[in-house]
C-alpha cells in the first residue's frame, strides 16, 4: 500500500468521521435515545481514533502493511458504519437486524490490526 493511498484514507475516514459527529450532534439528536446517540458516538469515535493511526501510519511508512491497513480499514467501514446503521435503523422502527453480527467481526479486525502493528514494531 502506498503512502499516499494510507494517508487518503486515513485523513477521508477522519473527515466523515466529523461529519458524522455532527450530524449525530444535531440532526440525529432530535430522534435518538441517549443510549442510541451514545452508540452513535461510539461508531463515531472509533472512526476517529482509527483514522488517525492511519494517517500517521502513512507518515511512518515503515510499519505498515498491506494487512495492517485492510484490517484497520475493513475493521472501521465494518464496526463504525454497522453501528451507524443499526442506530438509524432503529431509530426510525425498521432495525436491520442483518446489521448486528458486522460489529464484532470490523472490532475483531481493529484488534487484529493493533496486534499486526505490535509485530511489526518488534
Amino acid at each position: 500500500m502506498t503512502q499516499q493511498i494510507v494517508m487518503t484514507t486515513g485523513a477521508t475516514f477522519g473527515m466523515l468521521s466529523v461529519i458524522f459527529g455532527a450530524f449525530g450532534a444535531h440532526a440525529l439528536k432530535k430522534i435518538l435515545t441517549t443510549e442510541q446517540l451514545q452508540s452513535f458516538e461510539v461508531g463515531v469515535k472509533y472512526q476517529m481514533y482509527h483514522a488517525i493511526v492511519l494517517f500517521v501510519l502513512g507518515l511512518n511508512h515503515d510499519y505498515t502493511t498491506n494487512t495492517i491497513y485492510w484490517c484497520f480499514t475493513l475493521g472501521i467501514i465494518l464496526f463504525s458504519f454497522s453501528i451507524f446503521g443499526l442506530v438509524i435503523s432503529t431509530a426510525k422502527g425498521k432495525k436491520l437486524r442483518f446489521l448486528g453480527p458486522i460489529t464484532p467481526i470490523g472490532g475483531l479486525l481493529l484488534v487484529i490490526g493493533w496486534f499486526l502493528l505490535l509485530v511489526n514494531i518488534f
